[in-house]
């Protein structure tokens, strides 16, 4: 079964064409063109959405020529219908319809965030897993139960993706800043006392931010380094408190800020405590691609048929524990 993905909700439109075959996916190509905006400045939605348009039907024909096949051979196309940014989430929607009407192939809207999760699934071969979705739209705690995912912990103003991007910008460097702050932070040792907040199993950014930003003008270097530390640390505690209450053995790291080095050597000591296997997806598909929409879209077409065009949607705050997953 082939089917194609369209992701378009924040900085990246891109293209995917996966096969599937019983409970095994195969990517045949994944096509990205990523909104790079100005230095210091963040993602302004509709300059974002233009840069989509424009780009939408030249990462539409490499995806489908590196995976050599034509539309005609297509079983299904699935689309990011959210969370994301209203304008670009708009623009992948339209591409999908457009190709779903004009050659009558069935259409599935797919939410984002469980996308990132069960192309995470499928690449690292988690089974049942303790969940962290980190990325610039979602900092959240999962486990699966009775056909939803369940929240265990999430951020309670900003995201971990946000924190280090808006800390990033307001050092010069444009988004996504993750690795160029990763980069910076690997040069020193060097450890500033910050804001460490945890409430519950909640975590809160908005005032490490602020503090950050404050002292960034004496080191740079050490501003980064701090920020990583109090940051990741922040997340540790509320990944082992979450491992204690649910007893998994398994934790997956999704996402785009997944390919953060350091993130991952203090999740795996916190693993290693509580005897659990670690996962972490593929540094190539750890950011927003077509992938993670397109196979999505073939584990729902197991149970669903697909929608109507007139039923077709996209909605900007779409939370992944309201959806029921029947797959």
């Amino acid at each position: 079964m082939l089917g194609l993905g369209v992701e378009s909700t924040a900085h990246t439109f891109s293209c995917a064409v996966l096969e599937k075959k019983g409970k095994k996916g195969k990517i045949l190509s994944d096509v990205r063109k990523i909104y790079r905006p100005p230095e210091g400045e963040g993602i302004h939605p509709r300059e974002a959405s233009r840069h989509h348009i424009e780009n939408s039907s030249t990462v539409l024909s490499e995806c489908l020529a590196e995976a050599d096949i034509t539309i005609k051979d297509l079983d299904i196309v699935s689309y990011a219908a959210g969370p994301g940014l209203g304008p670009c989430l708009r623009v992948g929607a339209v591409v999908a319809r457009s190709l779903a009407s004009y050659y009558k192939i069935p259409i599935y809207p797919v939410n984002h965030a469980l996308g990132h999760i069960e192309l995470g699934k499928l690449l690292t071969g988690a089974q049942n897993p303790l969940v962290l979705l980190v990325s610039g739209g979602h900092t959240m705690l999962l486990a699966f139960l009775n056909k939803q995912w369940r929240v265990f912990g999430e951020t309670l103003d900003i995201t971990l993706g946000q924190l280090l991007d808006q800390f990033g910008r307001s050092i010069g460097f444009a988004s996504p800043c993750g690795k160029n702050i990763e980069q910076l932070a690997s040069s020193t040792t060097n450890y500033v006392t910050l804001p460490y907040s945890v409430k519950g199993n909640d975590v809160s950014f908005s005032g490490l931010l602020s503090a950050t930003k404050s002292i960034s003008s004496k080191s740079k270097a050490d501003a980064c380094f701090s920020l990583q530390e109090t940051a990741f640390a922040m997340i540790s505690e509320a990944v082992e408190r979450a491992l204690s209450f649910t007893q998994k053995k398994e934790l997956m790291v999704v996402g785009g800020v997944a390919a953060n080095k350091r993130l991952s050597d203090m999740l795996q000591n916190v693993c290693k405590r509580h005897n659990a296997k670690f996962f972490v997806v593929p540094l190539k598909y750890a950011g927003d691609c077509g992938s993670q929409i397109c196979w999505t879209g073939l584990l729902e077409s197991q149970v669903k048929k697909g929608i109507s065009l007139e039923n077709t949607f996209v909605t900007q705050s779409w939370r992944l524990d309201s959806v029921k997953i029947d797959y």
